[in-house]
Order: C-alpha cells, then sequence, then structure tokens
C-alpha cells in the first residue's frame, strides 16, 4: 500500500486579497507536499479593485469583479474557514476568529487589505458607505441606485484619485436620474498626483458635472446630509467615504512592529519581529521601499510571497520584492474612457479604457480559468477496470459517498428477525427504538466522508446530520458518540485537528440539549466523522409507517446539496452557492421537529437516498403513493443550473436505477434532484391535509425554508410526479 504523506505544517493565510489569490493559485500548480493550507476570508469572494470604478458606473455587472475564493482554495486543496479574524497572538501563534476559537498556525501571511470606515465622524457608520471593504461598496451601491430618486444627491468624501474615480462613475451611473454628484477634500483635491495629470483629471471632473469643495472637514452624517466643520449643509442621499487608507486595529493589537497601524516588512515581506508571519498588499508597509497603497505592488508581490513561503517549508532561499519606483496608472473616468500616466507621460480617451479593460479582464482570466489537473496516473500491472474508474469523477464526500439503497435494503433484507423483547424496533426505519424500563430509547448512527478540508464545518455537519434521524422519530437528542478519522498528520496537527472538532462537537451537542459521551479516533486517507446519537420518546415515535391518504407533505428545506457539493468538489460551483449551502449545513432541525410532530402521521430526514427515496420509504411502510409538485419543491441557490449541466453526485445513478419502476409521470431539466443525496437534509411529514397552511407558517416563522410539497393519495405505493 502506498504510503501517504502526513501533514505536518499549517501555512494560513488571512484575507483573500490580490497577492493571496495569486498565491492560492501558484500553490494549486504546485503544492507543497506535508503542509496544510487554510485560507480565512470573510465571504465566499473577494472582489477585484481594477475593476470596481467600472462596476459602479454600470459597466461591469458584479460577477465580473468577484473573485471566488472557494473555487481558488479547492485548486489549492485549501481548508477554507469563512470568517474575520478579530484578534492575532503572536506568541501562541494563534489567531482568534468569532464562534470558532483559537487557529494555530506555523507560517502566517497577511492580506487583508484595509478600510476605509470613518468612524470618527458622528453618523458615517449609520449613514455612509466606506469604499474599502469593496465588497461593501458594491452591495450598498446595488441597494442605492436600484431607487435613487430623480435629483439624487450623492457626496464623495476624499478628494484623491479614488474619489475622483468614485464621483465621475457614480454621476455616469445616475445621468438618468440628472445625479448630482460633490467631492469633498479636507486640503486640495488630487493634490498627491503630478500637475499635469491633477490638471486633467480637474477637467474631466469639470466636464462630468462634479462639484469639488476643497479645505473642508465632515462634522457630521445624517441620512440625506453632509455637516461641515464650518457649519455649512450639503445634501446627500448617498455618502461614500473614500478618504484614505486605515489599517485593521487588530494587526497593530497583537503587539507586532507596525508603522502606523500598518505591518512592517523586509524585503522578503517578513515580519520585522516575528520571522514566520508575512504580509503583501495595502495592510502592509515596506520599509525597504515604501509605496502608496496600490493593488499593482499587491499583484506584483504575489510570486515573490509564494516563493518564500515555500522556501520556508523547504529550507530553500528566500527572494527580496522590489516594487518599482514608477508604475502605470489607470484612472477610470466614468464613461467608457480612462487617463494612463507613467513617468510624466499621460493618456487619455476611448482607447486608454479599453486598454485598461485588457488589462483588468487577463487579470481575472488567470485567476477564474484555472489550469486542469492532470488525471490520477494508473499504476503499473493495475487490474482491469481500474484506468476506467480513474478516468472518473472524483467520488463525492457527505452522502453521495454512500452505498446505493438496493444494495442496502437487500443486505438489511437478509437479516434475522430480533431475539430481544427489548428492541421495540430494528433496521428499516430512521432509528432503532429501545425499551428500558418503562422509557424508550432511540438510537441511530451516521457517518460523512470529509466533503470540505475544514473538519470544524465538517463536524457540525456531521452532528445534525446524523442527528436527523433522532429528530425525524420525534426523540429528543440525548448523547453522542464520535468516531473520528483523521488523516496522515503529525501529532502537533493532530492535536490541534482533535481539538477544533472535539470543541465543535461539544458546542454542537449543546444546542440541542445533548451531551458528548465518548468515541473513538484514528488515522485513514482522510477526515471522515462519524456520529452515533441516542434520544429519548416522551410520547409516540413518528416513524416512516403512518401516512394517510390526503396527508400533506411537508419538506422543511429545499434540496440541490449532494450536487453543489459534487459541483464543489469538481471546481465547477460558484463560491457563493457553496457557502450559502455550508451555512444551511450547521442549522439544526430540532425546532422543525417540534413543530411537526404535533401533527405528523409519518416522518423521515431526507438524506441519502434523496427526496424521491425517502418519501418511497414512507409510502412503502405506510402502504400508499404520493403525488409530488415539480414546481413546490424548493432548491438550494444553484442547483437547478448544475443539474441542467449534467451535474451529478456519486450516488445519483443508483438512487434513481432504485426507483426506475416506483416513479412515474412528468418531467423536468433538473428531475434528476429528487434523487440527489441530501446531506443534513430536510425533514420530510405526512401531516393532515388541513393543518398544512398552519404548519408551513409556524415553520417558516421558526426560519425553516419549508413548503408543502405533494401529497399521499389512496393509490398502491408509488410517486407520481406533476
Amino acid at each position: 500500500m502506498e504510503r501517504a504523506i502526513p501533514l505536518v505544517r499549517d501555512v494560513v493565510l488571512v484575507g483573500g486579497g490580490h497577492a493571496h489569490a495569486l498565491v492560492l493559485r501558484n500553490w494549486g500548480i504546485a503544492p507543497v507536499p506535508g503542509a496544510r493550507l487554510t485560507v480565512v476570508h470573510p465571504g465566499p469572494s473577494a472582489p477585484y479593485s481594477g475593476m470596481l470604478p467600472g462596476h459602479i458606473a454600470g459597466h461591469y455587472p458584479r460577477a465580473s469583479l468577484e473573485l471566488d475564493i472557494v473555487r481558488l482554495a479547492r485548486f489549492a486543496s485549501a481548508r477554507l474557514i469563512v470568517g474575520a479574524v478579530t484578534a492575532l497572538d503572536p506568541q501562541a501563534k494563534t489567531l482568534t476568529l468569532p464562534g470558532r476559537g483559537a487557529l494555530a498556525y506555523d507560517i502566517l501571511s497577511l492580506d487583508v487589505g484595509v478600510s476605509a470606515e470613518m468612524p470618527e465622524i458622528p453618523g458615517f457608520t449609520a449613514h455612509a458607505l466606506p469604499a474599502k471593504p469593496l465588497d461593501r461598496l458594491a452591495d450598498g451601491w446595488s441597494r442605492f441606485t436600484a431607487s435613487a430618486p430623480d435629483g439624487a444627491e450623492i457626496a464623495i468624501i476624499g478628494g484623491g484619485v479614488a474619489g475622483a474615480e468614485l464621483a465621475m462613475a457614480a454621476r455616469h451611473r445616475l445621468a438618468h436620474v440628472s445625479a448630482r454628484v460633490t467631492l469633498i477634500e479636507r486640503g486640495q483635491a488630487l493634490g498627491a498626483l503630478r500637475k499635469r495629470v491633477a490638471q486633467s483629471l480637474r477637467r474631466s471632473l469639470d466636464e462630468a458635472g462634479i462639484v469639488v469643495i476643497e479645505g473642508a472637514e465632515v462634522a457630521a452624517i445624517d441620512a440625506h446630509a453632509i455637516t461641515l466643520r464650518d457649519g455649512r449643509q450639503l445634501p446627500s442621499d448617498c455618502t461614500i467615504g473614500a478618504a484614505g487608507a486605515r489599517p485593521h486595529s487588530w494587526i497593530a493589537a497583537s503587539g507586532l512592529d507596525c508603522e502606523a497601524g500598518f505591518l512592517r516588512v523586509d524585503a522578503t515581506l517578513r515580519a520585522l519581529d516575528d520571522r514566520s508571519i508575512y504580509g503583501a498588499g495595502d495592510c502592509v508597509h515596506l520599509i525597504h521601499a515604501p509605496r502608496p497603497k496600490a493593488g499593482v505592488f499587491a499583484v506584483r508581490a504575489a510570486p515573490v510571497l509564494a516563493h518564500n513561503l515555500r522556501a520556508d517549508l523547504t529550507g530553500q532561499p528566500r527572494r527580496r520584492f522590489e516594487p518599482q519606483g514608477d508604475y502605470l496608472k489607470l484612472v477610470s473616468l466614468g464613461r467608457k474612457a480612462a487617463l494612463g500616466e507613467k513617468s510624466g507621460l499621460l493618456v487619455k480617451g476611448d482607447w486608454v479604457w479599453r486598454w485598461k479593460d485588457g488589462i483588468d479582464r487577463r487579470f481575472m482570466d488567470r485567476l477564474t480559468d484555472l489550469p486542469s489537473m492532470p488525471a490520477r496516473a494508473v499504476p503499473a500491472q493495475a487490474a482491469r477496470g481500474v484506468a476506467a474508474a480513474l478516468a472518473g469523477p472524483a467520488p463525492c464526500g457527505g452522502c453521495g459517498a454512500k452505498i446505493g439503497p438496493g444494495a442496502l435494503a437487500e443486505t438489511l433484507a437478509a437479516l434475522p428477525a430480533s431475539r430481544r423483547t427489548d428492541i421495540a424496533l430494528g433496521p428499516g426505519d430512521d432509528s432503532a427504538i429501545l425499551a428500558i424500563g418503562e422509557g424508550r430509547q432511540v438510537i441511530s448512527t451516521d457517518h460523512l466522508r470529509g466533503f470540505a478540508e475544514d473538519p470544524v464545518l465538517v463536524t457540525r455537519t456531521a452532528m445534525f446530520h446524523a442527528m436527523g434521524d433522532v429528530w425525524a422519530m420525534g426523540a429528543e437528542p440525548q448523547a453522542a458518540l464520535l468516531q473520528i478519522t483523521l488523516p496522515q498528520q503529525s501529532d502537533e496537527l493532530a492535536r490541534r485537528s482533535l481539538n477544533e472538532i472535539m470543541k465543535t462537537a461539544h458546542q454542537t451537542v449543546a444546542e440541542t440539549g445533548a451531551e458528548i459521551v465518548g468515541g473513538h479516533s484514528s488515522m485513514g486517507a482522510e477526515l471522515q466523522i462519524g456520529v452515533t446519537v441516542t434520544g429519548m420518546l416522551k410520547g409516540p415515535a413518528t416513524g416512516l409507517s403512518g401516512a394517510q391518504p390526503g396527508d400533506a407533505l411537508i419538506l422543511t428545506r429545499g434540496i440541490g446539496s449532494g450536487v453543489i457539493l459534487a459541483a464543489e468538489m469538481a471546481n465547477r460551483a460558484a463560491g457563493p452557492d457553496v457557502v450559502a449551502l455550508w451555512s444551511l449545513l450547521g442549522q439544526p432541525q430540532g425546532s422543525a421537529a417540534a413543530i411537526l410532530v404535533q401533527a405528523a402521521h409519518a416522518m423521515t430526514d431526507v438524506t441519502g437516498f434523496g427526496l424521491a427515496g425517502h418519501l418511497w420509504e414512507i409510502c412503502a411502510a405506510s402502504g400508499f403513493g404520493a403525488e409530488l409538485s415539480l414546481t413546490d419543491i424548493p432548491l438550494l441557490c444553484g442547483a437547478k443550473a448544475l443539474a441542467e449541466q449534467g451535474i451529478s453526485a456519486t450516488l445519483l445513478p443508483q438512487n434513481r436505477a432504485y426507483l426506475a419502476s416506483r416513479i412515474r409521470g412528468k418531467e423536468a431539466p433538473w428531475s434528476d434532484l429528487l434523487f440527489d443525496p441530501q446531506t443534513a437534509g430536510g425533514l420530510l411529514a405526512a401531516i393532515p391535509g388541513d393543518a398544512a397552511d398552519k404548519c408551513v407558517a409556524a415553520l417558516r416563522a421558526a426560519g425553516h425554508d419549508a413548503a408543502q410539497i405533494g401529497r399521499i393519495t389512496d393509490s398502491a405505493p408509488n410517486i407520481t410526479r406533476l
């Protein structure tokens, strides 16, 4: 057996800025064996600053300027943690993330950009949009432009290049409502530029009708006005702050050597007083070659940063980063025109915009059209069939990795009947029921192959996934046993992983009122989390049998997790859809079960066999048929488009084949989602038809995306699609 390379060092990238995005691409092409790479970023994507003015002007849709951090992380085989760092402890070598606790590192790199927040101005936080972080500006601008009134007043605080670009972009975007734009600068607008460049940009501002107010300080902001220090009031329906770059406070609070809050780094991009910490982009100060805050330097630093991270891990010599003394500056002018300047040479016009647009698109293409990785080599003298198996898609994680329903049904049918009197219900339902004195306990077990690199995400999902069987029986979770398999790694990394897993497991079961009572751990080829759960019944069990003709079928969450997880593993899913699913998988369904159990005649959780497979189990156990309304079934965001592209989870073909003779009726391009294996899927209940509307309303009020999707019929067991 080929021995797996153990993981021995933790490399953590904080921030998805331009430099780190390029490092992820570099790492995906040439990873460092034995290093576990983690990227921490607040969301699934990061806007590219070079195209932001064009987006504000309406030239680019939002998607065009988004770097998909989820796809880049998958390409690099990196663990992605969606969250924001709030503290750094260089002595303990840990980062703090709200709701997660300490994250350990051996080598750390920071590329978190800057903020344009101005909390010292009363009303800024409540009534203004900072130009950075870029995603906040883009989101806020989208909301404003959707309902901007005629004669809308827009104010930009900060008369540098960024403020000028935003002012002209905003004016162009809202020309149809005759918007008025004012640029406010406490000193001289565009004063940091060469005289010829400043004069040219001032002419462009004048031509666009931008009012420039200089020597003015903002004293306060409210919903519709700005008050200046001299008492003047300026109308403003939308205020944008673009007055300088402000560092994140937790960097300086760490005690690291900083320059006005920016991490001081040397020519190798390492922190001066901690040789395990690197930094790039706007959040750092280059002591050997100070430069203005501009994305071009982050892009140029990326190859050096990638090399030096690799050098630290492998013991190779590091390289120096020598930023250019002068650089090409391309400034958008609102309409599809731009100004370019380098070394005193000034050009301006529509063709400069096309030039800039080409540069920006090539940069985005580099991080979007990721190279295809070579297929796994077929070992010499391999058995026939190995080549075909390796040529297919990689096996799914989550429920997509389970064994098909046909094989499982045959195996369970071959088991002998129970001889014990204290087993009230054995294999075949969601949970077994054990008689313990006067009480009854349910017990079930489930197991997930890691669908993501983050053990915290997989653990939380596995816990709630396993508890679905207990909730579906109408029981309250009582105790849990964990079975943990970690990929091969050093003792130190194993300790870190186990700490993360156990802390997450304890937090998760505490939310349900249960407790962890033990478990087992081992190392293997990949991350796997198994959970055995017990629960206590206070009333009758709600199993698969009991559905009655006329019952409404209620589903508590949308379907499509299997295809999204499969697409993400193949690097074909959109990052926002993936992160939305991850968030959903971490939400418990105990409150949904408590609502449904009050009326349910039958109930199950929708997992590996898909919606149709688990509905069939209710039909077969109850002795009746069912109708499904395709238009009423909620679908997870992105699932329909992926299914229509022919993407599917590993288990789907077996689910579909098992139900081929049991389902009929209408087809849709996405009908295969009925067989899509669900990880931590929704609860499916058959309840009296006259209680359906009230039940759905109660579920939605409790935060569940519930829907009535069909009904039980008095026909023989089958499923009809309508």
